[in-house]
């Protein structure tokens, strides 16, 4: 609960808060302060609730936190009577109710604020049916359910734009450094066919360089195309030699295929089916089964805090040192350190976990080859959806090669013939411009004329006066045509509307005695109803009795199948360490020495022999070693003398030779003398 308090007076002194809260300060706030704070934190998730309470009733109160409480999703802990308790608390203001709701706010404002923001759009307004039986209603309910989907897709769009990175300002960037590029590519090309035009026949040159252009796309494409035809040689030469393996392998399974090697696969399979059906899919089971059940008792209880989890911790700790202790006490009871099977069980320990292990990467390679298969399927089927048959064999393929084959080349005769029309309409939009300055100039002569002769725009009018009697005739006829049209329309619909009427009125009196009908059925349903639920919430109480004795009873059946086998396992352990113990016992009583020799007692008699009298020569040895211990050291400590003397007369051997050109060194009685 400490923590709980700690977490909400930090949130709430930051931002968009700014309590400026301590532990003290906020545990002393008062009910009416609590249900204050409480909604200014619901208002900063919705907007619409930023209110001071002392301006409204508690009960609007109440409701509103417990509408938007309900929106948003948040489940009070307990049953009926505390969710009756907890909006008792939630009206008085108690702290026992105002703190979790706090705690459960601050830890998830921003999911909260965008749940508030699409309940205000997706929470559904319910209709009743009588209302929906007329058609504006019904038309505009519909309307309103269409535009709920249509903001649904457009939020989800929204969010995917937001994941996906892409922001308006590099968009904007990438497309000015687009358009830069743009102008930089239009001025160089204007350039350059200023360049060419001052160039003597560049028609013909333009010609060439566009013909040697298709000479080197042709050359690229032939290239590829050698290298395609390379890589399915390569493919081709692989898939001959996968076969040339799989009919050696087939011919070595025929060669091999004898009654007693089928018969030795069969029953090495039988035996692998056989002992995941007993042995490792009875335990996944239940492993799989105490799973689900500790997880449906955790679904069940309600939210945890952090203080209940540390709790948990600790008591997970207490159980598991308590299981160790256990399990240590159970091992030195039943398992003593002198026993000689204790090698025996590691041994079959360690065998039955990597027969475990080879089996799950046998069951894992099994699925993988399963799936493999199927993929191959799907892939299969999907070819032949696309294609509209089988997959291509080699033949069909090689047609189906030449046949794009040849329509690469009918695509560059096109493409040639293309490039021709290209170049044909650009002589033609010259020619065309050519004609309309031809015709601007005789325009122009022509008004000249006019102004000579005084009635300039004489032309023009007359085109004039001639276009508009045209339209003027069109339109009286398009109006003659609408005018005797709406009459006949008009007439229908008044037939129609008659007929409609006359057919609709039995329908209407129907509809009203349906209306009675279907209220006294709505009242009568709902009083079943509430007879069904009674009926219903006893049988589930009988139902969750039943299931808790069920599970209880097979909870104490796996129980006793796991002691069974165990007692099984045990049981066939002691029987193969029986039967070594009589063999060892019938080769150590045997008068034969060769099957004594054998037995186990001697041969570790015989190992411990030779141990002792290893041991023996290491005492003498180390006998001989303490010793000559205390001689060694010392003439190891004269030698290492000896060398520091020596090294010294070295150092003043070199120091005499550095000394020779100031004077000269003199030796008498043991000294040195040095005479300048």
């Amino acid at each position: 609960m400490g923590d709980q308090i700690q977490f909400i007076v930090e949130k709430l002194n930051q931002e968009p808060f700014r309590k400026n809260y301590n532990l003290i300060s906020f545990d002393s706030l008062q009910p009416l302060q609590l249900l204050q704070l409480l909604s200014d934190v619901l208002g900063e998730i919705d907007p619409k609730h930023v209110v001071d309470i002392r301006e409204e009733l508690p009960e609007q109160t109440a409701k509103r936190m417990l509408n938007l409480l309900g929106i948003l999703k948040y489940k009070p802990p307990g049953t009926v009577s505390d969710l009756s308790a907890f909006r008792q608390g939630l009206v008085t203001g108690s702290k026992t109710v105002i703190h979790p709701v706090l705690h459960w706010l601050l830890q998830r404002t921003s999911e909260l604020r965008t749940r508030a923001y699409l309940a205000r759009f997706l929470v559904k307004l319910e209709v009743p049916a009588e209302f929906l039986q007329d058609d504006t209603v019904a038309d505009f309910n519909k309307q309103y359910e269409e535009l709920m989907e249509a903001f649904k897709n457009l939020h989800k769009e929204h969010e995917q734009l937001k994941i996906s990175g892409l922001s308006t300002a590099e968009i904007r960037r990438d497309i000015g450094a687009m358009e830069e590029e743009k102008g930089q590519l239009t001025k160089r090309v204007e350039r350059l066919k200023k360049r060419v035009e001052t160039v003597q026949n560049h028609q013909r040159m333009l010609e060439i360089a566009r013909q040697l252009r298709i000479e080197k796309e042709r050359q690229e494409s032939l290239a590829q195309q050698k290298q395609e035809q390379k890589s399915q040689l390569f493919h081709a030469e692989q898939k001959l030699q996968r076969a040339q393996v799989q009919l050696k392998e087939m011919r070595q399974m025929v060669a091999d295929s004898k009654p007693d090697s089928l018969m030795k696969k069969l029953e090495e399979e039988m035996n692998f089916n056989s002992y995941l059906l007993t042995e490792k899919t009875p335990r996944e089971m239940e492993s799989k089964k105490t799973s689900v059940y500790f997880l449906q008792k955790v679904v069940a209880e309600p939210a945890m805090t952090q203080a209940d989890l540390t709790a948990l911790e600790s008591e997970r700790d207490e159980v598991n040192a308590e299981i160790n202790q256990l399990i240590e006490k159970r091992m030195i009871k039943y398992e003593p350190t002198d026993s000689k099977f204790s090698m025996y069980r590691q041994q079959a320990s360690i065998i039955s976990r990597k027969k475990e292990a080879k089996a799950e990467e046998l069951q894992a390679a099994k699925e993988e080859m399963s799936s493999l298969e199927r993929q191959m399927e799907q892939k299969s089927s999907q070819a032949h959806e696309l294609e509209g048959s089988e997959v291509l064999t080699e033949d069909e393929y090689k047609q189906y090669v030449s046949k794009l084959r040849s329509k690469n080349t009918l695509y560059k005769k096109k493409r040639l013939e293309i490039a021709e029309i290209t170049a044909e309409y650009g002589i033609l939009q010259r020619t065309e411009e050519l004609l309309r300055q031809r015709h601007e100039a005789i325009q122009q002569q022509l008004q000249a004329t006019e102004e000579k002769k005084g009635i300039s725009g004489y032309s023009y009018t007359q085109e004039e006066l001639e276009r508009v009697s045209a339209v003027k005739s069109e339109m009286d006829e398009v109006k003659g045509q609408t005018l005797d049209n709406m009459s006949e329309m008009v007439k229908k619909l008044n037939a129609m509307v008659a007929e409609k009427k006359a057919s609709l009125a039995p329908v209407i009196k129907e509809l009203r005695q349906l209306r009675q009908n279907c209220q006294e059925l709505t009242q009568e349903c709902d009083e079943k109803k509430i007879q069904y639920d009674s009926c219903a919430a006893g049988l589930e109480t009988n139902r969750s009795a039943l299931e808790q004795e069920v599970k209880g009873l097979l909870e104490e059946c796996a129980q006793e199948e796991s002691n069974y086998r165990y007692i099984n396992c045990m049981k066939m352990s002691l029987e193969v360490q029986l039967q070594r113990a009589r063999e060892e016992m019938k080769a150590y009583m045997s008068p034969d020495p060769q099957e004594r020799r054998r037995a186990v007692r001697e041969q570790y008699t015989r190992i411990i022999l030779e141990q002792e009298n290893l041991g023996k020569k290491l005492r003498e040895k180390q006998k001989v070693v303490r010793e000559s211990h205390g001689p060694n050291m010392k003439q190891m400590k004269m030698w290492q003398d000896f060398q520091q003397l020596m090294e010294c007369k070295r150092e003043c051997f070199l120091k005499q030779q550095n000394q020779a050109a100031i004077g000269q060194i003199i030796q008498e009685g043991g000294k040195d003398r040095l005479v300048l």
